[in-house]
């Protein structure tokens, strides 16, 4: 077992980082696409995880990043959203970028980013990458949202490793 309080910024963000891998692969275990997001508080404490959730329903909607912010709008006051870091396997697309803003997540860490992605997924159908990156989403707000990544790039990529391929 991990002392997580020993840690410095950098090896706990390496921690929580490859635990949004994990939590990435349940998610194509059950059938989605490989992306996965954990929200950690200023403690060091998991307060919530969220698995990507395009099936069943092939909800464009249901990324990983998206689905936690609102978790945790629903269950966290807004001084403990504003003081977590959102942990992600990849790089939150436009749409996640800004429902993490509107939560009011203070920092996010990611894996593979934007850009890396759109090259893994081509013009999948499924998955239809936008290029651009979330510190432009974030910088065009009115507040503050610290950024970290990519990082891990290499293992991030792995977890799309025979994903994305047509016919």
């Amino acid at each position: 077992m991990i002392d997580i309080s020993a840690l410095s910024r950098e090896d706990v963000d390496t921690h929580f980082l490859r635990q949004s891998f994990d939590v990435a692969r349940r998610a194509l275990a059950h059938g989605n696409h490989p992306f996965g997001a954990v929200l950690v508080d200023h403690d060091r404490r998991v307060l919530l995880e969220a698995e990507n959730g395009f099936m069943p329903s092939r909800d464009g909607t249901a990324h990983a990043e998206r689905l936690l912010a609102t978790q945790a709008c629903l269950t966290l006051p807004a001084d403990v959203r504003k003081g977590a870091t959102l942990y992600s396997s990849a790089e939150p697309c436009a749409m996640c970028a800004g429902a993490i803003y509107w939560a009011g997540i203070g920092r996010v860490v990611y894996g593979l980013s934007e850009h890396a992605l759109r090259e893994l997924t081509g013009d999948h159908a499924e998955n239809p990458t936008l290029d651009l990156p979330c510190r432009e989403v974030f910088r065009s707000g009115q507040r503050s949202t610290e950024v970290v990544g990519p990082q891990l790039e290499a293992e991030a990529a792995a977890l799309h490793h025979g994903v994305w391929q047509t016919g």
